[in-house]
């Protein structure tokens, strides 16, 4: 944990078509305004460029968040609180989130992921589709980090609203492509609020 005023929170997140990159934006601006200072990280693409540029959204939103840095474990170490994010794949996580955390063994080794806060969220073409069980799996690593778990839970009226406890979790229809809705960018900012919350108490202590 830093011994800086701020929190410092890392926002890492995979997005194929954007919709978990927007949940991630509205997550990183609440911690903002909660008073953390964040990094924005998107993980490497591992796809083939075929594969990418058969799929219009995919590529346009590529080419759009080429700006965005790609996460390095230095982001993890730097970070007080980290919440990842990432679309699901067959009810778990991307092969390029898995990818990112896989480059962490040497921290872990070294006990640098331990006693920080970690909190997940997601998104799916279909609804419900595996999101519980995506955010699950994110538990996972973050129990071998030696990590603190923050699910939102159901602490707030806008988490009954989403329905999900363990995490922000969106419906974006598939190929109807249902946008970031209020309903998810209100879950986001409770998730968000209550990281910042618990970090830093964890610092204060």
């Amino acid at each position: 944990m830093s011994t800086d005023a701020a929190v410092r929170v890392a926002v890492i997140y995979y997005s194929a078509t954007g919709n978990v990159a927007e949940i991630a934006r509205e997550i990183a601006e609440t911690a903002e305004k909660a008073g953390a200072e964040v990094r924005l990280r998107r993980c490497a693409e591992l796809a083939q460029q075929s594969a990418i540029d058969a799929d219009p959204r995919w590529a346009r939103h590529l080419a759009e968040t080429a700006d965005v840095p790609v996460a390095t474990p230095d982001d993890m170490l730097w970070a007080d609180a980290v919440l990842f994010g990432s679309p699901t794949r067959f009810g778990n996580i991307s092969a390029q989130l898995k990818q990112f955390l896989d480059q962490l063994g040497p921290a872990w080794g070294k006990g640098l992921l331990k006693d920080k806060v970690y909190s997940g969220f997601t998104s799916t073409a279909s609804l419900h589709g595996g999101q519980e069980s995506t955010l699950l799996a994110l538990t996972t690593s973050f129990h071998h980090f030696g990590g603190i778990v923050v699910a939102p839970g159901y602490t707030h009226p806008d988490k009954f609203a989403d329905g999900n406890p363990y995490g922000t979790a969106h419906w974006s229809g598939g190929a109807k492509a249902r946008p970031v809705d209020d309903t998810t960018r209100n879950a986001a900012r409770v998730q968000a609020d209550r990281v910042v919350k618990f970090a830093r108490a964890l610092q204060a202590a």
